[in-house]
């Protein structure tokens, strides 16, 4: 992958060579992004948390992503009810690794972005460079209502994005100047020490607008995006990716980035369930995802991030839509051919989920890894 041109020296430190770049998604929040009340399901604690990041470095998994939550869903679980703040999560976990890139994910309207970069910076020299940035404009206005703070209409959130990158990266390349905005009035700004060897941390957002990708394609060096599904495939008893679809959309994302003199890496993600046989891993997926729902908390999730409530005609459709994501269910052959698939599509990385990241991580780096490894999609270790 070809990481984004910008005034600083790329961060090859997250380019490692492989087609397909792995990491864990979500793994700062309990329930990590399963919405089941399983009760093996991941509680996000610190040792925990901690043992996995060891275990995803120590097998060559690129990056870990975590997801800037304040609060949870309710529901049963109350779903991701407890997270770590993630900049001093990557902090942590950067202090324990060797090799592996750990994002921050920040939400502008509630970081000011002096404190932000100076942050930063302290995460990114614990890591020797190996920190990442994945930036949110903001959206959940039942969070930021702890804050205080108003959610701006869509437009508003991604000025202020673009005022808070700006400044930011000044403070990573300058000192001793003044910052004039409509959001952001800094005055005599200094901020010292700099990034990790004279480079910029990568950068990421998942925003889905035409703004939102806009801005992806301007600032960072990874656009995130999902897959959609597009039927249900008897022989695995799961929903499979319109593959033809995403094919183009990766292409189009890919030409809008080429039109303005960048190049991007595109990223998404998948809910992993990889057992010894196909049937096995299926069974195990309808049990946490359909019979042991978290149904209250789902019903909260769209509401709050899709407005939609129980009345509306599409709602049950909808609902089973929003509870299945993305899911790459199977043994290993089939996890590692699905994986390569996305690659295939043009996906230069995918961010994955387990029911349980330490429990299951290892039976994927000992089956799946060096059949991707096989198939051309990863180097080996």
């Amino acid at each position: 992958m070809s990481l984004a041109p910008s005034a600083a020296p790329a961060r090859l430190a997250f380019d490692r060579g492989h087609k397909l770049k792995l990491g864990l998604f979500g793994a700062n929040c309990s329930s990590g992004r399963s919405l089941t009340t399983v009760p093996e399901r991941w509680k996000a604690g610190w040792d925990e948390m901690s043992a996995a990041a060891v275990m995803a470095d120590d097998c060559g998994i690129d990056f870990l992503l975590p997801i800037a939550r304040w609060k949870g869903y309710g529901g049963e679980t109350d779903f991701q009810g407890t997270s770590f703040e993630t900049i001093t999560w990557a902090t942590g976990l950067l202090a324990i690794t060797r090799q592996i890139t750990v994002f921050g994910t920040v939400h502008v309207p509630l970081f000011h972005p002096v404190i932000a970069a100076k942050q930063m910076v302290t995460a990114d020299h614990v890591g020797a460079g190996r920190f990442g940035l994945n930036i949110v404009a903001g959206w959940n206005e039942d969070e930021f209502e702890m804050f205080g703070v108003a959610r701006k209409d869509h437009a508003g959130r991604y000025e202020q994005a673009y005022e808070w990158i700006d400044a930011v990266k000044s403070m990573w390349s300058r000192d001793d100047f003044d910052f004039h905005g409509r959001y952001y009035d800094l005055r005599g700004v200094r901020s010292k020490p700099k990034p990790y060897g004279g480079t910029q941390p990568v950068m990421m957002n998942a925003g889905a607008s035409p703004d939102g990708q806009a801005f992806a394609l301007q600032h960072c060096d990874a656009y995130f995006t999902g897959v959609r599904m597009s039927s249900f495939e008897e022989r695995t008893g799961v929903m499979v990716p319109a593959v033809d679809q995403a094919t183009k959309y990766v292409a189009e994302v890919r030409e809008k980035a080429r039109a303005i003199g960048r190049a991007i890496g595109i990223f998404t993600r998948a809910e992993i369930v990889c057992r010894r046989t196909q049937q096995e891993a299926a069974d195990y997926y309808r049990h946490w995802v359909e019979e042991c729902a978290d149904w209250g908390a789902i019903d909260k999730q769209m509401q709050i991030s899709k407005h939609m409530t129980p009345d509306m005609p599409d709602y049950v459709q909808r609902r089973k839509q929003h509870l299945h994501g993305f899911p790459v269910v199977g043994d290993a052959d089939r996890v590692a051919e699905m994986l390569a698939q996305l690659s295939s599509v043009g996906f230069n990385g995918v961010g994955l989920s387990f029911v349980n990241y330490l429990d299951e991580v290892p039976y994927f780096r000992d089956e799946v890894l060096p059949r991707l490894v096989r198939a051309g999609v990863r180097n080996a270790p």
